[in-house]
């Protein structure tokens, strides 16, 4: 997701680059740097898009140590999909001169690429109002959801049903299989009735419509939203149907497309 997002940055003006442990795989035409030295150096504002909350500590207060040695950085957006509570507890890890915000975004990376994200945005008005034109450069859709926090709030719940629809639509499909009937026929019929879906109406463009679980995958990822949708239920909530379509998606098998 980063790749195509900083390409928009870069596209719309943006004096923006990338910071990636792995630059050197990177598939996207970007300017990006393995060292965090090179990286901090007149950075202001920062995005992380990375995996998970163990990544971000490490950005932001390991190997990057950004927190520390990006003395101009003024601004932290949270890209990232993770536990609700693991986000707002950054207020206290960081120095107060910085502002946050999270801006957890929806779509895959195929609306990455074509510049239609969904962002849900959590922090302060006059932050967001800043940030709107890098937001804009990368998105369509611009949802303020409330405070800090926020954000990531509602882009776990979000999550919490695609995990479901991934779920229950790759059963639907092999049920399907199983009694002779066409998956394009039976998509199309999914796309104009009642069971309509974003991962059914998507299964030719999403990248990982088709995958089977692995940790290191789009659907790995998907488990991990799940948890992090998990570790910030209400307490005392009913927690078995979200555990239960974490153990589904632990079980795809890759599905050949038709």
């Amino acid at each position: 997701m980063g790749g195509p997002m900083l390409a928009a940055l870069v596209a719309a003006g943006f004096d923006a680059q990338g910071y990636d442990i792995a630059a050197g795989h990177l598939a996207d035409d970007v300017p990006v740097t393995d060292d965090p030295v090179r990286f901090a150096d007149g950075l202001r504002v920062l995005i992380t898009v990375v995996r998970d909350s163990d990544q971000t500590d490490d950005v932001l207060f390991g190997r990057g140590d950004l927190a520390r040695r990006a003395r101009d950085l003024h601004s932290l957006v949270v890209s990232s999909t993770l536990s609700p509570r693991y986000v707002r507890a950054l207020a206290d890890r960081l120095p107060s001169h910085i502002r946050l915000s999270d801006a957890p975004m929806s779509g895959a990376r195929i609306a990455a690429q074509e510049r239609r994200l969904s962002f849900m945005l959590g922090g302060e008005a006059a932050e967001l109002d800043r940030l709107q034109p890098l937001f804009s450069a990368m998105g369509a859709h611009f949802h303020r959801m409330g405070p800090f926090g926020a954000g990531s709030q509602s882009k776990v719940l979000n999550n919490l049903l695609a995990a479901s629809h991934t779920a229950m639509t790759r059963l639907v499909l092999d049920w399907a299989d199983a009694a002779g009937l066409d998956e394009r026929r039976l998509l199309a019929l999914i796309e104009t009735s009642s069971g309509q879906n974003w991962l059914a109406s998507g299964m030719d463009s999403i990248e990982f419509a088709r995958d089977g679980f692995s940790e290191d995958n789009s659907i790995g990822i998907l488990v991990k939203d799940v948890s992090a949708a998990l570790d910030a239920a209400p307490e005392g909530s009913e927690t078995a149907l979200p555990e239960e379509v974490r153990r589904v998606i632990r079980g795809l098998k890759p599905r050949q497309a038709s």
